[in-house]
């Protein structure tokens, strides 16, 4: 694919419908389970301009960082821990509003405010989370919880 620039209009709902046939599209032909995964990060984060936004890989018995865009992030996190390592161990999506109040939050940025982590899952198992930080209080809502959702879900299929 050619170089693009994701320019998205109109309600946090509607970038979202248009950004998702982007993703499946800059992943439609591509084997590669790592060049799909940055490609994923690289348009949430251009789209929406997220503090933060990548994978983090289930390997043996912890979550390591893979692919992301955006400052310097934590390389391994062990099961229930944080918000990425909570949602790993309760395979769900956790949607924090303000992560200094979440018990046992692992700061890898102090400008992180509010974080939403979602997990990969194939079929019982869950195989990585997408994390995705905002440097602003209560960011995330429901909105993104069903379309990042979403995403993975349709994602899984593909890795």
């Amino acid at each position: 694919m050619a170089e693009a620039t994701i320019q998205l209009s109109g309600t946090k709902t509607e970038k979202y419908e248009q950004l998702l046939p982007i993703i499946q599209a800059l992943v439609n032909g591509e084997e590669d389970m790592i060049a799909n995964l940055a490609n994923v990060s690289a348009a949430l984060k251009q789209g929406f301009g997220f503090f933060w936004v990548g994978f983090y890989l289930v390997k043996a018995d912890e979550l390591v960082l893979g692919p992301f865009q955006g400052p310097i992030a934590c390389t391994r996190i062990q099961k229930g821990r944080g918000v990425c390592g909570t949602a790993w161990q309760e395979q769900t999506t956790i949607l924090v509003p303000n992560v200094d109040e979440f018990p046992g939050h692992i700061a890898c940025s102090s400008d992180s405010k509010s974080e939403i982590v979602v997990p990969l899952m194939k079929g019982n198992n869950v195989i990585g989370v997408l994390d995705v930080d905002s440097d602003r209080l209560n960011d995330f809502d429901e909105v993104d919880s069903l379309f990042l959702t979403k995403l993975c879900t349709w994602l899984s299929g593909t890795l």
